[in-house]
């Protein structure tokens, strides 16, 4: 089969596709032909090794794991002998984190994996683009306890785990505040988002409004500067920095002042997550925003497209011909 792989740690130019070994499920996996996949921050961070503590899951010197890649849309095309809950020809999509292998043509999942039968009427590339920052955005939120009728600020609103983290809010029934720049403006807005803030116009922290949680799902702020713009009691949710990490670590369940800084360390990936979000697109209360689709041939072009920071949602690999339902 075909598969993206790397030997070593890098900007995207260590990818190069290969012919290599088709996987065979175990007893309790599925082995999934894949029509669609993306590139995202997660799967950027673990092929640059960046930061450096990755290296410690994932090879000090090497990548123990060649074939990149963590969430998947495609069809179920072999089962092993102790699978129950998935038969050959189901439409699936999940996530693989921890095991990657997307960025192929097949890849081998557990039955109890992050994985769970498409909707009828979501196309692989839609479905593909669901898990990650859907999950990623979940974990953060759990931990805030989001409830009903508090404010919620989602700054990098236009991105993956930002465009899931708007919709997601309102789904808890938060009253939700998008920081994003201009030209997703209308997108953030139908997503639920009311109102919506242009950054390249207005600073959210010198407009006077307080919040109950701050989640910068893009990993461009710090506490320092939202603390003034928290409530009392108030959490600010990070998703990158260093100095976010420490004071996260530090403070897990303490107070910083009057304000907590609380970060899904490390997030976790269930089951139960890719139904919930399987029952949510289907009532039409979740999509996923795709930015770009590339072929798998272009993953390059595609990560790098990824590393300038400038996407709006996801950014969707085809395989096999991804782009049918």
């Amino acid at each position: 089969m075909r598969a993206v792989v790397h030997d070593r740690y890098g900007p995207p130019d260590v990818l190069r596709l290969e012919e290599v070994e088709r996987p065979v499920p175990k007893d309790d996996e599925v082995l999934v032909k894949i029509h669609a996949t993306t590139v995202n921050r997660t799967d950027c961070g673990f092929r640059a090794a960046k930061p450096f503590i990755i290296r410690f899951f994932t090879g000090l010197r090497r990548p123990k794991w060649r074939i990149p890649g963590s969430e998947f849309a495609g069809e179920v095309e072999a089962v092993g002998a102790a699978v129950s809950e998935f038969a050959v020809g189901d439409r699936v999509f999940g996530a693989n984190v921890g095991r990657f292998g997307a960025h192929a043509e097949f890849v081998c999942v557990r039955e109890t994996a992050p994985l769970a039968k498409m909707p009828s009427d979501v196309t692989f590339e839609e479905a593909a683009a669901v898990c990650d920052g859907a999950i990623l955005a979940l974990n953060c939120l759990r931990l805030a306890d989001i409830r009903s009728g508090q404010r919620l600020l989602v700054y990098g609103a236009s991105g993956s785990i930002g465009t899931a983290a708007v919709q997601l809010g309102k789904h808890l029934g938060a009253d939700v505040t998008a920081v994003c720049n201009t030209k997703n403006l209308e997108l953030v807005r139908s997503l639920g988002a009311d109102p919506v803030i242009d950054y390249l116009q207005e600073d959210f922290t010198k407009s006077g409004e307080r919040y109950d949680v701050i989640f910068d799902a893009a990993g461009k702020t710090s506490f320092a500067h939202c603390r003034r713009s928290l409530v009392k009691g108030g959490i600010y949710l990070p998703t990158d920095g260093w100095w976010n990490l420490m004071l996260a670590l530090l403070a897990r369940r303490i107070r910083i002042g009057d304000k907590r800084v609380l970060m899904a360390i490390p997030p976790r990936y269930g089951k139960a997550d890719v139904l919930l979000l399987k029952r949510l697109l289907e009532a039409g209360s979740y999509r996923a925003v795709i930015d770009r689709s590339y072929p798998l041939e272009q993953v390059v072009e595609a990560s790098r497209y990824v590393e300038t920071g400038q996407k709006t949602g996801n950014v969707v690999l085809t395989v096999n011909g991804g782009r049918a339902r």
